[in-house]
């Protein structure tokens, strides 16, 4: 498994917005300025995680993106898969994907359950808050 830009972005993305949405929506050209990250990735992003129900999003002159929900309570499991979809470490264990032909003889199939659920209750088990209280942001 390999976290893209996109990951990336989307975690940089909402701590800013996590940070600075305190006096209100945060726009997505403050965002691109204080990140150094371009404003259409960013306008890709915030689609997804609108559509994904972690951001809200408030048009107008002082419009702008905030947290949908306390960042005690947005994982970083839930941004990632946002921005990236599934993050399941084999086709065969993607959301929606069919069952594999082999599946019946495969002797790597609970290796790769069990690496899915490692990967799922650690993602899970960082909350955007917790990301805000890391000392260095990358």
């Amino acid at each position: 498994m390999l976290i893209s830009t996109k990951g990336r972005y989307a975690l940089r993305l909402m701590i800013d917005v996590a940070l600075n949405a305190r006096s209100g929506p945060v726009s997505i050209r403050e965002i691109s300025q204080r990140q150094d990250m371009p404003l259409k990735y960013l306008e890709q992003l915030t689609r997804s995680l609108v559509k994904a129900e972690l951001l809200n999003s408030t048009r107008g002159q002082r419009g702008g993106y905030t947290l949908s929900r306390p960042a005690g309570q947005i994982t970083a499991g839930q941004i990632l898969r946002a921005a990236e979809g599934d993050v399941a470490p084999t086709y065969c264990l993607e959301e929606g994907a069919e069952e594999c032909p082999r599946a019946k003889m495969c002797s790597t199939l609970d290796f790769w359950k069990g690496l899915d659920r490692v990967i799922d209750e650690y993602l899970d088990g960082y909350t955007l808050e917790d990301l805000l209280s890391a000392p260095l942001q990358c």
